[in-house]
């Protein structure tokens, strides 16, 4: 099995963890879930975090295959049409995107020429469909429950998980959102811990649980069998299912959602703007 370099950037404000995915004998790359900068108060955006993905890559001297979003994010803004513009590479999302875009699409009342196909992004995964890093294999692999298009991404011997599993300490990511399923998320990550044992488990957030003092964001397959709080081996789908259920209700709507959703299903591009030239985000009122 082939190893990729990996690197992870984290982002204290949103909890956010971007990774750049290197194969080291050819400097190929894949940049998995990057950020935006987003200032909610003022509107404002800024780069800061996507510029210090580019220095690293230029400094390495790494080539863009793939810029890949595991999913719609409803936590933060995409940075993938800002380092596509920067550095190259496809954008990629899972097929199933059109679902989310549907849904979204309604409720945000979107422009009458907005297609709801996925078009907006340069490929769309499908289950199983595997690509190239270099000399590395990746294989998307559909894994839904936190969203209908969740998407795991296997790179040699590392998993990108997207929302899907957190730290064993911390679980597993909600399902309430449109569209979510417990039961679905639950079959998802048996299928995850289908993978070897020793298979790197990469994650998108880390919200340092009480008892723990560092931030982390990666684990193996092995350690989230024998550890996960939610979905260790043991715990019966039934059992997880109410568990998540009764969770999920207590959750509160994530502070960055409605910007970011608006934002990410259009493949990291702000809405159209306006005859004044300024570009606008929604907030539908007593619809989430």
């Amino acid at each position: 099995m082939r190893v990729p370099d990996v690197t992870s950037f984290f982002d204290r404000t949103t909890n956010n963890v971007s990774h750049v995915a290197a194969d080291p004998e050819t400097g190929q790359c894949a940049i998995i879930d990057p950020l935006l900068d987003y200032d909610q108060a003022s509107g404002r955006t800024s780069t800061r975090s996507a510029d210090a993905i580019i220095d690293h890559v230029r400094t390495r001297g790494l080539s863009i295959a793939w810029i890949i979003d595991t999913h719609i994010h409803a936590d933060h803004v995409s940075a993938g049409q800002y380092l596509k513009a920067k550095l190259g590479g496809g954008l990629g999302i899972g097929e199933r995107i059109s679902a989310i875009q549907t849904v979204f699409g309604k409720i945000f009342n979107v422009e009458a020429d907005f297609r709801l196909d996925g078009s907006q992004f340069d490929h769309l995964f499908s289950d199983g469909e595997t690509y190239r890093i270099g000399n590395i294999e990746g294989r998307a692999l559909h894994t839904p429950g936190h969203t209908p298009a969740c998407m795991t991404h296997l790179i040699g011997d590392a998993a990108f998980v997207g929302d899907t599993l957190f730290m064993p300490d911390y679980g597993t990511a909600r399902c309430d959102f449109p569209g979510g399923d417990a039961r679905a998320l639950y079959r998802s990550i048996r299928r995850i811990f289908e993978l070897p044992d020793d298979t790197r488990i990469f994650l998108n957030h880390d919200y340092l649980p009480v008892g723990r003092d560092e931030f982390c964001w990666e684990s193996t397959v092995g350690q989230q069998r024998r550890e996960n709080i939610h979905i260790r081996d043991g715990i019966s789908e039934e059992d997880f299912v109410t568990m998540r259920t009764e969770r999920d209700a207590s959750l509160a709507t994530p502070r960055l959602m409605i910007p970011s959703v608006q934002v990410n299903m259009r493949a990291g591009k702000f809405p159209p703007a306006e005859s004044n030239g300024i570009r606008y985000l929604k907030v539908p009122v007593d619809a989430l």
